[in-house]
């Protein structure tokens, strides 16, 4: 009987603790991996997750740190590295999104989102990356957006920071190669139960409906493995993005 695909891997998990992170937590959980949770605020539902992990048979750690800050990166790195001896998988999927007319957008407000959406994910893979150097090979998946394909005007800094993870995602395959293989994932728009429907969206894609945590997980699952796709962007939409 063949093997769980990630077994014996370590896999971090940028802003883990929820939503799509939780998901991917979980299923690389599930493929064997051992889980590494970054939480910044979401201790109780990082410890949460992993317990559910532990439970499960899996085996998973939980981390707080400010991903956007390059010290806690490096005490973050350092501490996977420290308690389990590798890194194979970095997810970057922290990140935070808001409202905001393009005339009103704040230098603060700019700042906030180029930091948690675009830096975390340089700082991340900066520090990571000589680990998997060393390793000779790792993996690395970035989170972007829609946003950064489509204009969203009430969005304005979102859709930057996004489409600038887009770039980053290319220019570090290139860079990384040939031992790190680098990936995107753009979702649509991904719903959670109790969440009211998004009606416009659900009407507009041709699939229908939105996605799911499992639906952005499933393609993690993928990028996680695969052995001759680098600088790509898989987009999970429901076929959004063609209307």
């Amino acid at each position: 009987m063949a093997g769980k695909p990630l077994e014996g891997q370590v896999a971090l998990i940028t802003g883990g603790a929820k939503r799509i992170g939780r998901s991917i937590a979980l299923r690389f959980a599930a493929d064997g991996a051992t889980i590494v949770v970054s939480y910044l605020k979401s201790k109780s539902d990082a410890e949460a997750l992993v317990a559910e992990v532990s439970q499960g048979g899996g085996k998973a750690l939980a981390l707080q740190a400010d991903v956007s800050k390059r010290a806690d990166v490096q005490r973050l790195i350092s501490e996977v590295e420290r308690q389990l001896g590798r890194l194979d998988i970095l997810v970057n999927n922290a990140g935070m999104f808001f409202p905001v007319k393009f005339t009103e957008i704040t230098d603060e407000q700019w700042n906030q989102i180029m930091d948690a959406n675009l830096k975390s994910q340089f700082l991340c893979s900066q520090i990571a990356a000589p680990i998997m150097k060393r390793q000779g090979r790792g993996r690395i998946i970035n989170l972007s957006s829609l946003g950064g394909f489509l204009a969203w005007p009430g969005y304005t800094h979102y859709c930057v920071s996004k489409a600038g993870s887009v770039m980053l995602t290319r220019c570090m395959a290139r860079a990384l190669a040939p031992e790190i293989l680098v990936n995107s994932i753009a979702p649509g728009t991904i719903q959670f139960p109790g969440e009211a429907p998004d009606e416009e969206y659900i009407h507009r894609a041709p699939l229908h409906r939105t996605g799911t945590g499992d639906d952005i997980a499933s393609a993690a699952a993928y990028l996680a493995t695969a052995a001759f796709v680098t600088g790509q962007v898989l987009v999970v939409d429901g076929g959004r993005m063609l209307v």
